[in-house]
């Protein structure tokens, strides 16, 4: 109708602001569905494929707590009573994107469903590098213990799901742009009523491998021991409650041989 602000293009940064392009980065987004995944299958939230001589892990972290079915009704868990769930298991096969260790093709992530005030995030994970083949001639653990009821947090659990990894290609949300490009938009962005305006970034919202983190609060990049800034691993979002549906990043150090790994959480 006449007098009615026009739309802007159908564009995204990529189209206008032409060195966005130079901060694309490959990703895999893994794609849960839910289903019931076989211990040598790539999962979330599945049955791992845990060595038989290694003790399943159990969160020993102090005040640790679930709210159960009622939030008004806090109920504190003894530290080290309560196994740790599995999270994530990727095979190399399924990732050929993401760069294993020398020797290992098998990524773990378990952490503890609990809601834990004093750390960085809701839960506390425990990341492992493996090899398949090691794991398989040792034998496996008969048994993957079970949190019972009321011993986790609904919010942190994901359902059973496989798998389809899809390659694609990730850029960094407005958060993680230089601050000399983000101190232009303005004057290079301009919206039809005056001022600027904050068009649709390429950044992908999912649980991935690679790419860039999906923040929404301040980028917040953790620096290794020796001070190198640690690279985006994997970002697990959107399929697990985490709260108020939060994203949980874990980055790691490829300059350290020992390849520490660190982890953030913020809130969507």
């Amino acid at each position: 109708m006449p007098g009615d602000t026009p739309e802007l293009p159908g564009q995204d940064l990529r189209t206008l602001m032409p060195e966005y392009a130079g901060f694309a980065r490959e990703a895999t987004l893994l794609n849960p569905e839910p289903g019931d995944p076989g211990v040598r299958e790539s999962s979330l939230g599945g049955e791992p494929l845990w060595p038989a001589d290694e003790p399943w892990p159990y969160c020993a972290q102090e005040d640790h707590w679930t709210y159960g079915t009622d939030w008004r009704n806090r109920t504190e868990i003894v530290p080290g009573a309560v196994p740790m769930v599995p999270i994530l298991q990727l095979f190399a096969r399924d990732v050929p994107g993401l760069a294993f260790p020398d020797g290992k093709d098998l990524l773990q992530l378990v952490w503890c469903a609990l809601i834990h005030e004093q750390d960085s995030g809701p839960v506390v994970p425990r990341l492992y590098w493996r090899n398949e083949a090691e794991v398989l001639a040792g034998g496996l653990l008969p048994e993957i213990p079970k949190a019972g009821e009321g011993e986790y947090d609904e919010d942190n659990l994901p359902e059973p799901s496989r798998l389809s990894p899809v390659a694609a290609v990730d850029f960094p949300s407005g958060l993680d742009l230089p601050k000399d490009m983000r101190d232009t938009w303005e004057s290079r962005l301009p919206s039809p009523s005056g001022g600027s305006t904050w068009p649709p970034d390429a950044n992908i919202i999912g649980t991935k491998v690679g790419g860039w983190p999906a923040w929404t609060q301040p980028a917040d990049w953790p620096d290794c021991e020796s001070g190198h800034r640690m690279d985006h691993l994997l970002t697990i979002t959107g399929d697990i409650q985490l709260g108020d549906c939060g994203g949980v990043y874990f980055f790691q150090c490829r300059r350290c041989t020992d390849l520490p790994w660190d982890w953030r959480f913020d809130c969507h």
